[in-house]
């Protein structure tokens, strides 16, 4: 039997980006006594398979006596995995979902490996402009790689963060850039708007005309809009409660939340939308009669699947743009409905203040940023505006 045999099968090689071969191993080293949870280490570097052979045989006898402690961080992904519990404490089950897999997809696999101590800003500066090239939000991205080093630091791993030094890219790729215009086109113009709603009109299908119209109308988010229960409209005073919000959570089941800012609000809306609301209503109680649900409860769902139960977010995306390419219509996202309704909202003659508690934003810069993508219309407007007033 050769020597090479008796090497341990669980020894890999691997080529490092110099082309140079190294070995590793990675080996199940017990139970946490503090989370319950099996823990595994990772050691690899090696030079030789004896090297790291040899190097394996110490763990498992010190496994097998007892005194083997596993090196608490030696790693960039065992650092974010000691900050992602942390993390998960302090926010929303959606939004740490999300979190989650911006380091799945983009982070973890760019820096996982890279030994903690090791890091440097030239690595960090290579991923950033990495992920310039490819993501429409890679400052968020590197934002969030670097919260896990602070963590690091905050805990005596390392003493500086490397992406401190970094330079963001001032020019993303032609793609980031063709992205960045369709975003700050995502609304409607008045007209885009009417033609919309009447193209929807048209349709069979009453429950979408019904959803985009509140939603062009009230400026609510998607989330809220799916959450609406029929208790939570007023027929008599045409206001709408604002109180919860479905999102998508573990496992990738939805649930119900707080709205984004945690609070709810009451919304004054417009009669003829009331009215197509209440359409809606007479028509789902028949036609969800037929499909064997009753949905006279007060707390029946306004818009719900055909098995009365929440909707998916992303079926409203399928019913948008069966409209649009049916009619040649100019495309915008469901979202884009709220930023119409914003934008629409002062240029008919709103104020930023009644505008921002209307969409239940906790910044007014927020509802101002919106509005800074304003349409050629508006901003000829305001200019055809001080020309009259100056009189020359």
């Amino acid at each position: 039997m050769s020597k090479m045999s008796k090497i341990d099968k669980t020894i890999k090689a691997y080529t490092k980006k110099n082309g140079e071969i190294r070995y590793m191993f990675r080996i199940y080293v017990g139970v946490d006594p503090l989370t319950g949870k099996e823990q595994r280490t990772t050691l690899r570097g090696f030079k030789t398979p004896k090297e790291a052979d040899l190097a394996l045989s110490r763990i498992k006898i010190e496994i097998s006596e007892g005194t083997f402690r596993k090196q608490r961080v030696e790693t960039y992904e065992d650092i974010y995995n000691l900050w992602i519990k942390q993390y998960e404490k302090d926010v929303e089950e959606s939004t740490f979902v999300k979190t989650t897999g911006l380091f799945k997809n983009h982070i973890l696999p760019a820096m996982g490996a890279y030994r903690i101590e090791k890091m440097h800003v030239r690595v960090c500066q290579k991923h950033v402009d990495e992920w310039a090239v490819k993501l429409k939000r890679f400052r968020m991205v590197k934002s969030y790689a670097a919260k896990v080093l602070d963590f690091a630091i905050n805990h005596g791993y390392i003493q500086t963060n490397p992406f401190t030094g970094v330079n963001m890219p001032a020019n993303a790729s032609k793609k980031i850039i063709e992205n960045d215009e369709y975003e700050a086109e995502n609304f409607y113009s008045r007209e885009q708007l009417k033609e919309f709603l009447s193209c929807l009109e048209q349709e069979s299908n009453y429950k979408a005309y019904a959803f985009f119209r509140l939603l062009s109308y009230s400026g609510i988010r998607k989330g809220e809009a799916l959450a609406l229960t029929w208790d939570d409209l007023d027929f008599k005073t045409n206001q709408i409660r604002i109180s919860k919000a479905i999102s998508r959570g573990k496992n990738n089941q939805l649930y119900l939340k707080l709205p984004k800012t945690r609070r709810s609000r009451i919304i004054k809306m417009d009669g003829r939308t009331m009215d197509i609301l209440k359409v809606w209503k007479k028509k789902q109680k028949q036609d969800y009669l037929i499909l064997g649900f009753n949905t006279s409860q007060p707390k029946q769902l306004v818009f719900s699947n055909e098995l009365n139960e929440y909707i998916q977010p992303t079926k409203t995306r399928k019913w948008i743009l069966h409209v649009q390419e049916k009619y040649k219509l100019d495309k915008i996202t469901t979202h884009g409905l709220r930023h119409t309704h914003c934008t629409l909202s002062i240029e008919s003659g709103a104020n930023l203040k009644e505008v921002q508690d209307r969409l239940g934003h906790n910044d007014i810069k927020t509802t101002m940023n919106i509005y800074a993508h304003v349409t050629e219309e508006a901003q000829e407007g305001a200019m055809l505006k001080f020309a009259d007033y100056i009189g020359m």
